[in-house]
């Protein structure tokens, strides 16, 4: 019994000392400057609007590719997704601004590698009468 304990000691250390991941890529998360929606720029919910940001200089290898964009009110994200599901190197996303309560500290966190926020910005009641 003890050489049994032995044997798997010497082998769960061996084990460990040649134990490696088969493969680490070099991988560079990427953070692209925002640049749309801009300060002071208003939204109007129910309109179409865009979201775009600077993909000319991307690394070689990006964590996470897929894009996430949400609704920041004041220091809190909010739970409310504006687009999802695209590429990081799109540059931009456009989407239907949902009815949220009007005021003028809004801004978007695009994910992607990272959460990076745009300046602050206002959205305000669709006053038209369209929907």
């Amino acid at each position: 019994m003890t050489f049994n304990f032995f044997f798997v000691l010497c082998f769960a250390l061996v084990a460990l000392v040649y134990a490696h991941p088969i493969s680490l890529l070099a991988r560079d998360v990427f953070v692209p400057e925002i640049i749309t929606p801009t300060t002071g720029e208003t939204w109007v919910i129910g309109d179409t609007q865009s979201v775009t940001w600077n993909v000319s200089s991307p690394p070689a290898q990006i964590t996470n590719p897929v894009g996430q964009i949400l609704l920041r009110k004041g220091e809190l994200t909010q739970n409310v997704t504006l687009a999802g599901d695209f590429s990081i190197l799109a540059g931009n996303v456009s989407f239907i601004v949902p009815s949220v309560t009007p005021d003028d500290d809004y801004s978007i966190v695009l994910f992607g590698d990272s959460g990076n926020f745009s300046p602050e910005f206002s959205i305000v009641a669709n006053t038209s009468g369209a929907p």
